[in-house]
């Protein structure tokens, strides 16, 4: 696999979103935006989407789409982080807690 891809309004800022808590460095083009991700090099991109709709959170009618797990180690100072970085808490359950990011992905924290 060489990435996931991420569509959205403003692919420079998401990736800067996720850049401020993942670590990394961003590669970009005129419109594509590449966050390398430390470690083994997995990337996360980022395309821009002049007509983007954002998943609901939660939804039965499969609009969710998808979502990314991102393994922390103290989910507490991790939460704190996240949210100063943008995201928008959901909901907590047993071991992961679920966000929105700045343009409306879920994602969830996990320890």
């Amino acid at each position: 696999m060489y990435a996931v891809v991420l569509d959205c309004p403003d692919p420079a800022a998401l990736a800067e979103f996720y850049r401020s808590f993942l670590g990394g460095r961003i590669e970009q083009d005129d419109e594509w935006v590449d966050l390398i991700l430390p470690g083994n090099g997995a990337r996360l991109s980022f395309q821009p989407s002049p007509g983007f709709v954002p998943p609901r959170w939660p939804s039965d009618d499969g609009d969710q789409q998808s979502h990314l797990d991102i393994s922390v180690g103290d989910i507490e100072e991790a939460h704190d982080r996240i949210v100063a970085f943008g995201a928008r808490f959901i909901e907590a359950h047993e071991g992961f807690r679920v966000y929105l990011d700045p343009a409306g992905h879920p994602f969830c924290t996990v320890k």
